[in-house]
């Protein structure tokens, strides 16, 4: 009894002297890992260390100015043209004149961080975030931790350029000419001073034109952001249309953000514990029909559907801008769909977002293996697992092969026979935009409109997303055994 009492008080001793020797968001990793919650990485040991240092910075974070309203056309905001022709430290200047924060230090720095799918990227920022304001335990009371409370929001990067979108088009609304991006910029500070992004991605060429300018605003608005991506900022809309213009963004994301490569971190630490929920079923093609595992596999899928279906013919589901999605099949915590009608329809982020906001369940059937013949499909498909993941709805797929079987990898390349690019998809792949229709030509010669949010007439005239979307495969795959274990989904 003795020794097991001197055994525990030597645990706590190591685990209080390390404390005072690190900052909270390692102290708070160590104890995930001495609780058998986590295997140590020494990247992820480094980019908590990284996060520490972060978190210790914002208590010297300046205030956010009030608000001054709606800013009138020609005002400052007439201003964005000419700045963007400015060089990065008098484009600095300039706004620190502006928005009158001379008298204010820098803020601090943000991070910026990128590396392969289930590295441990999103599960440290997400760390780091829950300990902003959070008040101090036993384990760490160091004084230099202890700061004023911050504003923070934690989005998924679909979800917040949807949000910026929807501002402009308010803001436009009211002032036509007016230039939305300052004061969206405003509007964003006042209610965040941190910003933590997952899946930071630049695929569509109407968000690298406002990206480049919203973040400059941000910084003088002294907001804070932390990003996670599977992409180095060298590598962000590669290839993409008129990418000059957005080179001075990736320049200032490398001029003020520390940069965290967890490239050469190969292990996928989501895969380690495997699906054991009964999210991913798959039906058996038994060449002598025999029926029976379907059968028990329907019979499961109504299980976890539960309760009886509406009797209402359908709810419509509203959706940003003023549209709506359709569910014909659903309970008050379920809603059951076909592939086909959720992934062959234009539907995009912010109709599965909507979606995951009413039902704490989805249930899928009629998954198909998903190669070159189903381009946009893939695209969105993988879209709303990205959904169901960010607000932990659970999703439960009946496919027509294995998970490991389920996404087809695939590469896109450019020819060109009379000085005109032409995208061909080899086997595989797909791309995307917010200004026009690409149609995409296989090895076959065969045509596809490619559309990523998934909208009609919605899609990129770029192949640096058709090679993204590989990226999105990966990550898609790991998520969907991560999501498939006990204690996934929302209670």
């Amino acid at each position: 009894m003795m020794k097991t009492v001197t055994k525990k008080m030597t645990a706590q001793h190591r685990v209080a002297k390390r404390c005072l020797q690190t900052g909270p968001v390692t102290a708070a990793y160590e104890r995930k890992v001495d609780a058998g919650e986590v295997q140590r990485d020494h990247a992820q040991v480094a980019l908590a260390a990284k996060l520490d240092a972060l978190h210790e910075s914002l208590a010297a974070l300046p205030p956010v100015p009030m608000c001054t309203g709606h800013q009138k056309e020609g005002s400052t905001t007439s201003s964005g043209p000419r700045l963007l022709g400015r060089s990065l430290a008098s484009a600095q200047s300039f706004l620190r004149k502006k928005l009158h924060l001379w008298s204010f230090g820098p803020s601090p720095r943000g991070i910026y961080i990128h590396g392969p799918v289930g590295v441990g990227k999103s599960f440290l920022m997400d760390l780091f975030y829950v300990l902003v304001n959070a008040p101090d335990d036993s384990c760490c009371k160091n004084n230099s931790h202890k700061h004023a409370k911050i504003t923070k929001r934690r989005v998924h990067f679909h979800e917040f350029m949807l949000d910026v979108h929807h501002r402009i088009f308010v803001y436009k609304q009211e002032h036509p000419r007016g230039d939305a991006i300052p004061f969206v910029a405003q509007q964003l500070a006042q209610e965040a001073q941190l910003l933590c992004f997952d899946e930071f991605q630049v695929t569509d060429v109407a968000d690298a034109m406002i990206l480049k300018r919203l973040f400059l605003f941000l910084s003088y608005w002294n907001v804070v952001v932390v990003a996670t991506s599977n992409r180095s900022p060298d590598a962000l809309y590669e290839g993409g249309i008129n990418r000059s213009l957005f080179l001075p963004f990736i320049d200032m994301l490398k001029h003020t953000f520390d940069i965290i490569s967890m490239e050469d971190s190969q292990k996928d630490y989501r895969l380690e514990s495997g699906a054991d929920g009964q999210s991913y079923f798959w039906l058996s093609k038994d060449i002598h029909g025999d029926n029976s595992i379907n059968n028990n596999i329907q019979a499961q899928l109504e299980e976890i559907f539960g309760g009886t279906a509406s009797t209402t013919e359908a709810e419509s589901i509203p959706v940003l801008f003023g549209r709506s999605v359709q569910v014909a099949r659903l309970n008050d915590r379920c809603a059951w769909f076909d592939f086909s009608e959720l992934c062959y329809q234009p539907l995009g982020a912010a109709d599965y977002i909507s979606l995951c906001r009413r039902f704490p369940v989805i249930i899928m059937e009629h998954v198909p293996q998903l190669d070159a013949n189903h381009l946009n499909e893939a695209r969105r498909f993988v879209t709303l697992i990205d959904a169901c993941y960010e607000s932990r709805t659970r999703l439960v797929l009946a496919a027509q092969v294995p998970l490991d079987e389920l996404f087809v990898d695939f590469e896109a390349q450019v020819e060109s026979s009379d000085g005109d690019g032409e995208l061909i998809v080899n086997d595989k792949g797909g791309n995307s935009s917010s200004f026009a229709t690409t149609m995409i030509r296989t090895k076959e010669g065969k045509y596809y409109e490619w559309s990523a949010t998934g909208r009609v007439g919605v899609s990129l005239a770029q192949f640096s997303s058709a090679n993204d979307l590989a990226f999105s495969f990966r990550r898609a795959a790991s998520r969907l055994v991560e999501m498939g274990g006990k204690g996934w989904g929302r209670q």
